[in-house]
């Protein structure tokens, strides 16, 4: 797993989390939930062939 991976994940945290107290306290609460869940998706997407890789692997060693 590549390092930088981690650090986007991070980053993209952390400008979530600014974005959703923004706009929580504009009065803003639906597009608030919504820019966490497109956070969310963003980085299940970048982690979906790491995931993908660890199936393959854990199907690999109990294969006979």
């Amino acid at each position: 797993m590549e390092v930088s991976i981690i650090f986007k994940i991070g980053a993209v945290g952390i400008l979530v989390s600014v974005l959703s107290q923004v706009l929580k306290h504009s009065g803003r609460e639906e597009q608030a939930f919504l820019t966490s869940l497109a956070g969310l998706i963003l980085v299940l997407f970048w982690l979906l062939p790491y995931i993908y890789e660890l199936f393959e692997t854990i199907k690999k060693l109990f294969s006979l």
